[in-house]
């Protein structure tokens, strides 16, 4: 074999090949599905008002996965906070400096695309690392100039639409002080996530040093909230106050370093990790959160072969177990136990 004769290409493996069926015929039937729904509509009375939510709801949707799922395996960060932050602010230097330092780690750094903190994450990362999910408003918001008319910008017409995809395309969030836009994705990411429609993920709400914004946004979760038994004390875990951009940073590094990602198989939850645990941590884990199963015990396992969708993760060391699907924040603090076995 010389120089200039092509590498012959090795044939799939036999989990490569079902992964590849599998998908096929997992996609043929999804369409089917949508081509099914559209014959519906066409039958039923929905009004024209209607067709056009859902007409355009679908269309930015597949748009946005279009560009989204070039990305799909690099780690993203999205960066929330107030459009209208001043650029001397302390706020915006911090997000200029977090997006940096996550660029720095080859993670992409995701926002709104508006001014304010969006702009400064954006500045920070520059354009590269920058991903856009803008909004069509009557006044306030238009992209900022780091990722105007970049192929990575997605402009929605709707909230819902564009809440989506911050929610399902992100690894971990980061929230500096803003207005209702601001507390309103904060929210319904706690609630997506304390309800388990939305994998856990780091969520870091940053103040400036010396800032009180989230300190006092803690104390009233803590004083109206947790004390009349609305939330949980363990639901306290799915959030972290960072009193500085480094610790914010930290707290996210910190939660990947032995977890990786999970997924639900067959009615168990699978959690992939970044390398094997030994048999005392895995003791420790079975004492410390008997209660969060329905039955069982926490047990390593292969990958199952319904994993064999995602062949980035196949060979990831996996644990098992049968989660109760209702103590999403003590689970949270299973997968603190994890990052903490290793310095």
């Amino acid at each position: 074999m010389t120089d200039e004769t092509p590498f012959p290409e090795m044939p799939p493996s036999p989990a490569e090949a079902w992964a590849a069926s599998y998908d096929a015929q997992t996609r043929a039937g999804l369409i089917q599905q949508i081509r099914e729904l559209a014959d519906k509509l066409e039958r039923e009375p929905a009004s024209t008002g209607d067709l056009k939510i859902m007409t355009r709801s679908i269309r930015e949707l597949r748009y946005a996965f279009k560009i989204y799922g070039q990305y799909r395996d690099r780690r993203k960060i999205t960066v929330f906070g107030s459009a209208r932050t001043p650029v001397d602010h302390p706020d915006y230097q911090g997000a200029i400096e977090l997006g940096r330092r996550f660029a720095a780690l080859d993670w992409m750094v995701v926002t709104g695309a508006g001014g304010g903190i969006m702009e400064a994450a954006h500045e920070g990362a520059g354009r590269p690392h920058s991903m856009g999910l803008n909004i069509r408003l009557p006044f306030e918001q238009s992209s900022n100039p780091v990722i105007a008319g970049d192929s990575k910008l997605v402009t929605f017409r709707y909230f819902f639409t564009r809440k989506l995809m911050f929610a399902k395309e992100v690894d971990a969030i980061a929230l500096f002080p803003g207005g209702f836009g601001t507390m309103d994705e904060l929210f319904e990411l706690l609630t997506l996530v304390q309800t388990g429609k939305r994998d856990l993920l780091p969520i870091v709400l940053v103040d400036h040093r010396g800032g009180s914004y989230w300190k006092t946004w803690l104390t009233f979760i803590e004083e109206h909230l947790l004390l009349r038994g609305l939330i949980s004390p363990s639901d306290l875990s799915l959030f972290h106050v960072a009193s500085s951009v480094e610790a914010a940073v930290r707290e996210v590094t910190q939660f990947y370093k032995v977890y990786h990602s999970m997924r639900f198989v067959r009615e168990k939850l699978v959690l992939r990790l970044q390398h094997e645990i030994d048999d005392t941590l895995l003791g420790h884990l079975n004492a410390e959160f008997g209660d969060i199963l329905a039955s069982g015990e926490i047990e390593r396992v292969d990958p199952h072969a319904h994993e064999a969708d995602n062949p980035a993760t196949l060979n990831l060391p996996r644990l098992r177990l049968h989660f109760n699907r209702r103590d999403v924040g003590r689970l949270r603090l299973l997968v603190n136990m994890l990052n903490q076995s290793v310095p």
